[in-house]
């Protein structure tokens, strides 16, 4: 069976914590695209040319998740997403990974609107940028990293700018996608709203 998932949303909104309950739970394999950008950022700060990067990427290169999961990497992920070469050299990788057998759940800026416009089930995850922001400084300060709340957030906000404001595949919630906002959202409600959501069409598909 193929069946798709696609989780869209913007930073630290949960859709990565949502994602990979939604796969657990449905036995679905997941894949978190952001990583694929962060790969191909962390490969331009060592000097590689975004394209080139893309168009050589790894499964391998996506390994190291801690490391890909750094402010400035993630600042430089955005800046390299907005390049046309570079999504369009990943979009065969995440197009045949969502329509594999036994189904799977993407999360990215696109997914729904992009890399699988007919997935099955569409989600936008948000949740307001003071509230992201928050949870991003902790994350990012239980790692150890030298940051302030204050500059999280202006990170927040700018990759906002970014993601919603360019001209390729802009973040946007795709026609179709349902929305859930956690920003008053436990962990736990943020993955029973998306459960009750996609559950009936999975089961529906299963059947």
């Amino acid at each position: 069976m193929a069946f798709t998932i696609a989780v869209d949303g913007p930073a630290a909104s949960g859709k990565g914590t949502i994602s990979r309950a939604l796969a657990e739970q449905l036995g679905l394999a997941h894949l978190d695209t952001g990583l694929l950008y962060r790969a191909v950022a962390a490969a331009t700060l060592q000097g590689a040319t975004p394209v080139a990067a893309a168009r050589a990427l790894a499964p391998s290169d996506l390994e190291n998740e801690d490391f890909l999961r750094t402010a400035e990497i993630a600042q430089e992920a955005s800046k390299v997403a907005v390049i046309s070469e570079v999504r369009a050299a990943l979009l065969d990788f995440q197009r045949a990974f969502a329509r594999r057998q036994g189904g799977a759940v993407l999360d990215g800026r696109d997914i729904g609107t992009i890399i699988c416009p007919e997935a099955e089930v569409k989600l936008f995850v948000t949740a307001s940028a003071e509230v992201r922001a928050r949870r991003r400084y902790r994350e990012l300060a239980a790692k150890g990293h030298d940051v302030t709340p204050e500059g999280v957030l202006e990170d927040v906000q700018a990759r906002d700018a970014r993601d919603m404001n360019r001209s390729d595949a802009p973040l946007k919630a795709a026609a179709g996608a349902v929305s859930i906002d956690t920003s008053d959202m436990s962990i736990t409600d943020a993955i029973e709203a998306a459960l009750a959501l996609a559950r009936p069409a999975f089961d529906a598909a299963a059947r």
